[in-house]
């Protein structure tokens, strides 16, 4: 079994709807890295730290987003795909939160995991977030602490 980590350097029950996701022409670098199943538990531990921290500060960008990002501005969530015993993280392009249930379309390059594309539209409940992100128009971000991290992680 193999995990594909794209790292894309790319309250209440009401519904809110953002902009169409945009990522600006100077945000870093997409840097996929692969782990292969007996490098997993150290992979997982050694991202637990920056998952934590992430699920920590979700609300926080949760009610921005819900109060309306300013134009330009869009909101991605990481998960992890799972299906037939592969794993893959991508980001979602977020469309709406009610409740606890995010809407919002696969905004990776799906690589390994069957079934799944950039553009579909997926739906996960909060507790499957592993990380966060805010774009700005200038390339700048707010969260991303897991793929931060991903970005010197030297192994599995």
């Amino acid at each position: 079994m193999r995990i594909l980590i794209s790292v894309a350097l790319f309250l209440s029950s009401a519904t809110c709807f953002a902009q169409d996701p945009r990522l600006s022409p100077n945000a870093p670098e997409d840097k996929p890295v692969s782990v292969q199943t007996e490098g997993l538990s150290n992979f997982e531990a050694a991202i637990a730290p920056y998952v934590a921290q992430a699920k920590a500060t979700y609300p926080q960008a949760k009610s921005k987003f819900l109060a309306g990002l300013p134009k330009g501005q869009s909101f991605f969530v990481t998960t992890q795909l799972r299906r037939n015993g592969l794993v893959e993280q991508v980001f979602v392009a977020v469309r709406s939160i009610d409740g606890d249930l995010i809407s919002g379309r696969i905004w990776s390059d799906v690589q390994l995991v069957p079934g799944f594309k950039h553009g579909d539209a997926y739906r996960l409940p909060e507790t499957e977030i592993i990380d966060w992100l805010i774009t700005h128009p200038d390339g700048s971000e707010e969260g991303n602490v897991v793929g931060k991290f991903l970005d010197t992680y030297g192994g599995a």
